[in-house]
């Protein structure tokens, strides 16, 4: 019986580990997306380009090489 008590408590806690752990994932990858975002707008787009347009066009570019 003080097994299965040990053996739930253990589980809550690596639900908890992993729940955390795909929350601060989530948050590091919006930001860099935000930041790569900003960037990509404000250095390689071209006139009246948007910034899916600029990331699809460099996209293309890499491929060619």
């Amino acid at each position: 019986m003080e097994r299965s008590k040990l053996i739930k408590a253990n589980d809550k806690i690596a639900e908890k580990v992993v729940g955390t752990f795909g929350k601060i994932e989530d948050t590091v990858i919006n930001g860099y997306i935000k930041i790569e975002d900003i960037f990509v707008g404000r250095y390689l787009t071209r006139n009246g380009e948007t910034v899916e347009e600029a990331k699809k066009r460099l996209n293309q570019d890499r491929y060619k090489r």
